[in-house]
């Protein structure tokens, strides 16, 4: 009787310590500063219609035109803001 108990308590304290490093592995942040992309230079990569991605410094993001236009790919943008976890980007002229 003693015996199940304490398996069942050894089992609960280990369930919990996984939950528990499980949490912390996802709540980890995925960048060490804030990202200031705005005024940065941009390539469409799937064209924008007028949301798609664009590739900036390296990295791919979603984006979105600023006034809704269509914008082809392999276009220069440039990136003017953010709303909404988009890029808002502008035609390079």
């Amino acid at each position: 009787m003693k015996l199940v108990l304490l398996t069942s308590i050894l089992g609960t304290v280990a369930a919990l310590a996984v939950a528990v490093v499980v949490a912390l592995y996802r709540h980890k942040q995925t960048s060490a500063g804030d990202v200031n992309l705005v005024g940065e230079i941009a390539h469409v990569d799937k064209e924008l219609q007028p949301e798609g991605t664009v590739i900036v410094s390296g990295e791919l993001w979603r984006a979105k035109s600023k006034d809704g236009a269509f914008i082809e790919s392999r276009a220069r943008v440039r990136v003017v803001g953010f709303k909404d976890h988009l890029a808002l980007v502008e035609l390079c002229e």
